[in-house]
């Protein structure tokens, strides 16, 4: 694991070709057609919402081989839900040897606060993190019924679920959204 990928924002102090805009600039720039927009974000949060315009590349499967090629006219930004997730594709555009990577600060949630608007996909899946939520509760749950009324050994179930979200917490990475992103419903959704 690089540097960039353990603490991406301390990358972006460090190399000055990882840039930030905000919702208002990029707005701007997608009214005048001089933006290509990606939003690395996962399948089923993209067709939960998103901003109009953008193209799903997912960072769990990102390939800056395969982003559109980025020009002073038409720059590529990246977008995710609050910014780092695209700080870390940026990151990997920079190590691929981009010259600059253009990131929209504070993600789509930004973008929501400024009053822009977004795009729903009718019939998407329930967002990622709420099936993380749901799995986790279902897994705690069934383990401490088991424990209770089976056998205790089954209350390691509920233990083993709750060192997990606490390390999904401690390190921003969930084991459990990763496996879940991989479901059918949640990857190769088409519009």
């Amino acid at each position: 694991m690089t540097v960039a990928q353990q603490n991406p924002t301390a990358q972006q102090e460090r190399d000055p070709r990882l840039k930030e805009i905000d919702a208002w600039t990029l707005k701007q720039w997608l009214d005048q057609g001089r933006v290509q927009l990606i939003d690395v974000r996962e399948p089923a949060e993209y067709h939960d919402e998103r901003i109009p315009g953008a193209i799903n590349m997912p960072l769990s499967t990102f390939d800056p081989a395969k982003v559109p090629i980025s020009t002073p006219e038409k720059p590529v930004v990246l977008q995710c839900r609050m910014g780092s997730r695209s700080i870390r594709a940026g990151c990997q555009l920079l190590e691929y040897g981009w010259p600059e990577a253009i990131s929209l600060k504070g993600g789509i949630e930004a973008w929501k606060a400024a009053k822009l608007p977004t795009t729903r996909t009718r019939n998407a899946p329930i967002s990622l993190m709420r099936q993380v939520q749901i799995t986790a509760g279902s897994l705690v749950l069934v383990g401490t019924l088991l424990g209770a009324f089976v056998h205790p050994g089954w209350l390691v179930l509920s233990g083993f679920v709750g060192a997990g979200l606490v390390f999904a917490g401690i390190t921003n990475t969930c084991g459990l959204a990763l496996l879940l992103a991989r479901l059918p419903w949640n990857r190769g959704q088409t519009l």
